[in-house]
């Protein structure tokens, strides 16, 4: 099972990803987490993507497509994975469509993860980011063992800046402008499922769960429990 999700920021969509990770064995693929590998590992395509990120210009899709690729490629299980927040556009999703058909793996279900803004304001203001490896914790629904210190790595943790309430606002307005075509290009391909992301984490993984158990009733899609 192959599957995009999609949301506004603070909708979940990475707290489920870990969980399908976890649970079912998702390979889970994050922009952010697989742009700063490659640059701290110093791979040729991270050499390219630093060029631009030291301008402070975005990293162009054929680049973060490619590394989406190469990660994919270099796993053990190729046929389950998630792409968290990647497509943000339909010209980003119509060319990672058609690198993926040359793999024979395309994407069987896109999950569009509505959600309220007093949801997105209450989530992202409690959000927490590690300074060193960028892995994200919750003060309420995610919290790290030890407060303002990454599980993973033992660094700080720290609040972004662009996460006050106002911020939060137009960042959304943004995504909405930014997105709704892109829930319609998947809706056409009838691929798209619409979960409620205010619900609490373990029912939104509950109606994920009978989503992939619905979606992959063939051979070729089932997902271990």
């Amino acid at each position: 099972m192959r599957m995009v999700l999609l949301g506004p920021p603070g909708a979940g969509k990475g707290t489920q990803a870990v969980i399908l990770q976890e649970k079912k064995g998702f390979l889970h693929l994050s922009t952010g987490d697989i742009l700063r590998e490659n640059v701290k590992n110093n791979t040729d395509i991270g050499k390219k993507a630093k060029a631009f990120m030291e301008k402070g210009e975005l990293v162009p899709d054929d680049i973060v497509i490619e590394m989406m690729l190469n990660t994919i490629e270099n796993s053990r299980d190729k046929k389950d994975f998630i792409l968290d927040g990647f497509p943000r556009t339909v010209y980003q999703a119509k060319k990672l469509d058609n690198e993926l058909s040359k793999l024979k793996l395309p994407i069987d279900i896109a999950v569009y993860f509505k959600t309220s803004l007093k949801t997105v304001i209450l989530r992202l203001a409690g959000r927490r980011l590690c300074s060193k490896c960028g892995a994200n914790y919750h003060i309420v629904n995610m919290p790290p063992k030890k407060q303002g210190v990454c599980d993973k790595c033992g660094a700080g943790l720290y609040q972004r800046k662009d996460d006050s309430e106002e911020t939060i606002k137009k960042r959304l307005e943004v995504y909405d402008n930014q997105t709704k075509e892109l829930i319609d290009y998947y809706n056409t391909q009838g691929i798209l499922k619409e979960v409620s992301g205010d619900m609490e984490a373990g029912k939104v993984y509950s109606e994920l769960s009978e989503i992939l158990n619905t979606c992959g009733s063939d051979d070729r899609h089932k997902v271990g429990k």
